[in-house]
């Protein structure tokens, strides 16, 4: 995604200087806390940061500005890490939603063997911590069958069939409008999995639309996915952003949840929310 390899890098830049860091935060505070402004990259992974490392998702999700005007991954990443489970195993980031230090570094994710697929080269890639990479579409991966124990697929489905070319590649065979193709990477990422094996799935949920170069999941959607994937067992979790802070929710209160897509809009709803109002989080055992 070209917009989001800018921001990371800007947010790695001002990271090496702590000088700048400081500076680039406060302003960001004076300034209002407007999503997508220069410091917001630090914002939102310091408090990533801080929340996957004491492991306090479980407790503070809810609470007064948690998550406050960041988009969903303050809640995706937390949550996946909460439900990861300690130990070795093999790892897929089929997206490349985890390739980021805070997260690779975590040890429920350092202690595994992590291969990321993603449709392009990113502006980092980590790959003296071991991690493998492999450049592909998710719907004809050349990964081998049955063999991961855990596959996390992070706000990256609903990004499939679509127009990719917009963000994050310049390849103009992915400029698609192919909406029903999450289906493909379900059936994939399903055979990928040893028998036993957790995908974590989550995506933006509420009122269906297509923007184009992403959709966002409605109830059907969800019923589709897990009945596509045939689970032998399997969880769901909704949470939303209302009130200033991300929150437990559900498919019924969430049903109208929309998204902000900084790249259609000038300006800021009242909200000032980051982007998804609403994100499902699903736990899928095959």
């Amino acid at each position: 995604m070209r917009g989001v390899i800018g921001r990371a890098f800007r947010w790695a830049s001002e990271r090496k200087d702590a000088a700048k860091a400081v500076a680039v935060r406060r302003a960001f505070e004076r300034g209002g806390f407007k999503p997508w402004t220069p410091g917001y990259e630090g914002y939102k992974w310091d408090t990533i940061a801080r929340h996957i490392n004491e492991g306090d998702f479980e407790r503070v999700v809810g609470t007064e500005r948690y998550g406050y005007r960041i988009d969903e991954r303050v809640v995706e990443y937390p949550w996946l890490l909460s439900r990861l489970p300690v130990g070795s195993g093999v790892l897929l980031d089929a997206g490349s939603s985890l390739n980021h230090l805070p997260v690779l570094e975590h040890p429920k994710v350092a202690e595994k063997k992590v291969f990321i697929s993603t449709l392009a080269p990113e502006a980092f890639a980590h790959w003296q911590r071991g991690v493998s990479y492999v450049y592909e579409d998710l719907r004809s991966t050349h990964l081998a069958e049955a063999t991961f124990d855990f596959v996390a697929c992070v706000s990256t489905i609903e990004h499939v069939g679509l127009d990719n070319q917009k963000l994050y590649t310049a390849d103009e065979a992915m400029r698609e409008n192919a909406p029903d193709d999450y289906l493909v990477v379900v059936d994939r990422l399903r055979r990928l999995l040893r028998p036993g094996g957790v995908l974590y799935l989550t995506m933006p949920f509420g009122a269906y639309r297509n923007h184009g170069w992403f959709q966002v999941f409605d109830a059907v959607m969800l019923d589709r996915i897990v009945e596509r994937f045939a689970p032998s067992s399997h969880s769901e979790e909704i949470f939303g952003y209302a009130d200033d802070r991300w929150s437990r929710s559900d498919r019924e209160r969430s049903s109208d949840a929309t998204c902000f897509d900084i790249n259609e809009r000038g300006g800021y709803d009242d909200d000032f929310a980051a982007f998804s109002r609403a994100v499902a989080c699903l736990e899928l055992r095959r």
